[in-house]
């Protein structure tokens, strides 16, 4: 009985101690992305505003960057984003988003506020909406 009792707490340890994956990382995301066009809160960013920045994305680790740079960590969960900022401006925010890969494209639409996910890839009447379409350097 003992014996028993050892070997099912050992299983269970064992299993409490292994490597979980969080997510699934989206296949075909690794790389170095070029931003096409932006938006915030419905309205179009000009393109000289985002024109020497990139994101690099290499498994669940980000760094966009041009004139500054931001770096930090990405969690994807079934079609979805949870970024969290470690170094940079911003280093210890959280934001979510959204992200679909159609056609060669990526776009991504965050919620800078992190309060919730957006519903669909639009920013009009949403101030803390920001949308990003990147293609593949």
């Amino acid at each position: 009985m003992r014996i028993a009792v050892l070997i099912i707490s050992l299983v269970i340890a064992a299993g409490c101690n292994s490597p979980k994956k969080i997510s699934a990382k989206p296949r075909g995301t690794d790389g170095v992305w070029i931003p096409v066009s932006q938006e915030l809160g419905g309205t179009a960013l000009p393109p000289s505003t985002y024109k020497n920045y990139t994101l690099v994305l290499a498994d669940s680790v980000y760094t966009y960057g041009g004139a500054q740079t931001d770096q930090g960590v990405i969690v994807y969960k079934a079609g979805r984003m949870d970024i969290y900022g470690r170094q940079g401006v911003n280093a210890g925010k959280h934001f979510t988003a959204i992200y679909k890969l159609e056609n060669g494209l990526l776009t991504v639409c965050y919620n800078l506020a992190g309060t919730g996910y957006p519903e669909g890839f639009q920013t009009t009447g949403q101030r803390t909406y920001f949308l990003s379409v990147f293609k593949k350097q």
